[in-house]
């Protein structure tokens, strides 16, 4: 059915401004980014198909690629457009609140605020964030994406940032792309080399947070550092 077709009460924008957007289903959300469908299907079957095309369902969207949605009948370009552009603007709104907030009291902290970032990652990236003296990040460095034992993962790249920011210590984190935040052996001895670096500098390292799918593992905690 054309969603011009349907009862006001059931159509997806008259819903969200009368009961709010919390009381539309995920179809129903997508259907109102998608807008508009075909002379053969509707927005709302639009809707379903993208959330069918995978096992994950929605949480595909977060990961899927533009040529894969327009694998979709009635995904032109815009539309595309519009849906990866929502979804990047949902993983921002979830890192904001934590962001303002930059004081680290512990590694939950940093687990919360780069999570619904670093979770869906398909590559392995390495972050070193500066700490100051009062526990605030004072900048956030992408070090290095791919395998940790690559050359940019090397003590002198990792620490040229927190050298020239004068900062008090430091906290390495990266994901892994399995879902799986398990240590390995490489990210151990990884670790092991930049504590000793960082001794050298008198830029201690706080912890080394591993990222997986909505979890983490802090290699402090593990008692690794």
């Amino acid at each position: 059915m054309n969603i011009k077709q349907m009862p006001s009460e059931e159509k997806p924008r008259e819903k969200l401004l009368r009961e709010g957007s919390d009381r539309l289903s995920t179809t129903e959300i997508l259907a109102i980014l998608i807008n508009s469908g075909t002379k053969e299907i509707s927005a709302l079957e639009i809707a379903a198909q993208l959330l069918s095309m995978d096992k994950r369902g929605v949480r595909f969207l977060a990961e899927c690629s533009p040529e894969e949605l327009g694998r979709i009948k009635g995904m032109g370009q815009a539309k595309i457009c519009t849906v990866l552009a929502a979804v990047e603007l949902g993983k921002r709104i979830a890192a904001a609140p934590v962001r303002d907030r930059n004081l680290i009291r512990s590694s939950s902290d940093i687990a919360d605020l780069f999570m619904e970032k670093m979770r869906y990652y398909k590559k392995e990236h390495f972050v070193s964030l500066m700490i100051n003296a009062k526990g605030e990040i004072i900048e956030e460095t992408e070090v290095s994406i791919g395998d940790l034992c690559s050359s940019s993962t090397h003590p002198r790249e990792v620490f040229v940032d927190a050298v020239k920011r004068s900062a008090g210590s430091v906290v390495f984190l990266h994901n892994h792309p399995s879902g799986d935040p398990s240590p390995s052996d490489t990210d151990i001895q990884t670790t092991k080399r930049l504590i000793e670096a960082g001794t050298i500098l008198g830029i201690p390292v706080l912890d080394h947070i591993i990222i997986g799918d909505g979890i983490y593992v802090s290699m402090k905690a593990m008692g690794l550092i």
